[in-house]
């Protein structure tokens, strides 16, 4: 239903979007080559680098994932997970960031899966095709998870229906994406990033007020079991308490080790101009993620004492993930220019999800182009014609990411995290022992990966659901599993040719 209201809101949005297309055009002037479509030609400087970085990494799941588990369950499950992330993201940073920058810049590769192959020297494209199909598995839906909280968000505040906006928000991302490439993304990941700190901190403000202060908030979440513990989490179901014991603990705090693997953070890696600067950028990094996975927090909390002071409506399983929508709607009631700011806040949660979204579909456009046309099939292709198809794979890839988000009850959350794990396990291991290893050889990649990757799946669907001490979140055992592997397949076979050795010392 249209009225003031919720047309000073959608104004706000749709200026917001309109914007974003504008840089994509901006850029697009800009894109002579596939390098430059896919790493902006390693321009980055050090406060993008770091904000676009964190802005693709945290997506919808920052503004509606992390808040949604605090408002359900309480404080254990979010905060070791936001531990876990803050720990990762700081390590990422300091011990891959610029060693991966140096590394990829003399061996002249753009993408994570061109890394490893020329790292390797694999004639033989292996590793360069089975990293690319990794992307595409697991960032499809991971694109799709994206696409569905667009789509959550215009049904849950305008009655829009939800495929119909979560395909019109598709289009919107794969439109400025196709023009103007990594560059386009970066950028706008910055603007978004922006506007995401600018929301929650409204957010924050505007809950804390409404439900009486803080103290009010703490003495209702006092009240229910558990909820303000770190070693039990509350069952709304119930509305008793369960432990949280030391395995899940480490289980939630493995999502940190997310991070070594993440195709679309190490790309904001090779990307920066001057190596020197990604000492600042890791602190830009660090102290950004940690002030916003408190707040995110903060906010779940906030909501559950709003919902059960009558404020908003009471929330449950996947629909939790709504509740700084109905913050903010909460917020657009105080008059126009409050409908505006909630307008702004609503879009944060565009920008979380689009900051994403852009990144995750360059990086499986290039696993396409790159990695399976122009690597395993050889195909050297003109820079117009590689520009061309690299745009076109955009397209097709969030076409299948709009099919995987057609169900309105999925859990952003869920998906997430299983992505998440798929790049942690697959590339996490490999990344670091490739960077820090001399000795690792190709076939020992091409273990540690498949057999990282293959690990997800048969602890997601086969050994996790027996419970107990083995319901432990996929990407840690799979992680060991691809260490493991990489270690004993490569001392078990040839060492490295001495070419391969001396590029690396030389790093």
């Amino acid at each position: 239903m249209l009225n003031v209201q919720n047309i000073s809101i959608m104004a706000t949005m749709i200026v917001y979007l309109a914007f974003m297309i504008a840089i994509g055009i901006i850029f697009s002037k800009r894109n002579q080559s596939s390098d430059d479509f896919y790493l902006g030609g390693r321009k980055l400087g050090p406060f993008v680098t770091a904000m676009s970085a964190e802005a693709s990494d945290m997506s919808s799941w920052l503004l509606m994932g992390l808040p949604g588990v605090a408002y359900l369950s309480g404080m254990a499950d979010a905060a070791w997970t936001a531990i876990g992330l803050a720990v990762g993201t700081y390590l990422n940073w300091l011990f891959v960031s610029k060693r991966l920058r140096r590394y990829s810049a003399k061996i002249g590769s753009i993408t994570v899966p061109d890394f490893f192959t020329k790292r390797f020297h694999d004639r033989s494209h292996a590793l360069e095709t089975i990293a690319a199909v990794v992307i595409i598995v697991f960032f499809v839906p991971y694109v799709g998870s994206g696409f569905a909280a667009c789509g959550k968000l215009f049904n849950s505040l305008f009655g829009v229906e939800y495929w119909k906006a979560m395909v019109v928000c598709g289009i919107i991302i794969a439109v400025y994406t196709m023009l103007g490439g990594f560059m386009a993304a970066s950028f706008t990941d910055l603007i978004q990033s922006i506007i995401m700190s600018i929301a929650i901190v409204v957010v924050l403000g505007f809950g804390i007020a409404s439900a009486g202060g803080v103290g009010a908030v703490v003495q209702n979440a006092q009240a229910l079991p558990g909820y303000l513990h770190l070693n039990q989490m509350y069952l709304a179901d119930s509305g008793t308490a369960t432990a949280y014991g030391p395995i899940t603990v480490i289980s939630t705090v493995a999502w940190g080790l997310g991070y070594f693997g993440m195709p679309h953070i190490l790309l904001r890696f090779m990307a920066i101009k001057d190596e020197a600067k990604l000492k600042l950028s890791r602190r830009i990094a660090s102290i950004w993620v940690v002030i916003a996975m408190f707040i995110a927090i903060s906010i779940g909390i906030i909501g559950k004492s709003m919902s059960d002071l009558g404020l908003v409506e009471s929330l449950s399983g996947s629909a939790s993930e709504n509740i700084i929508i109905r913050i903010a709607y909460l917020i657009s009631s105080h008059g126009v220019l409050a409908a505006i700011v909630a307008g702004l806040i609503l879009a944060g949660i565009l920008a979380a999800t689009m900051s994403t979204a852009d990144s995750q579909l360059l990086a499986a456009s290039s696993s396409v182009t790159q990695n399976i046309i122009g690597g395993l099939f050889g195909k050297k292709l003109e820079q117009k014609k590689s520009l061309i198809i690299a745009r076109l794979t955009v397209l097709i890839v969030a076409i299948i990411g709009m099919v995987i988000a057609r169900d309105p009850n999925s859990s952003v959350f869920r998906i997430v995290s299983f992505a998440w794990a798929g790049f942690g396990a697959a590339f996490g291991p490999l990344m670091l022992l490739s960077l820090f290893w001399k000795r690792t050889t190709r076939a020992g990649a091409l273990a540690g990966m498949i057999g990282g990757a293959a690990m997800i799946f048969i602890w997601k669907f086969g050994v996790r659901p027996l419970g107990g001490a083995l319901d432990i979140y996929e990407l840690l055992p799979a992680f060991i599993v691809s260490i493991v592997l990489i270690i004993v397949v490569s001392l078990a076979t040839k060492a490295p040719e001495k070419a391969i050795v001396e590029e690396f010392e030389s790093v």
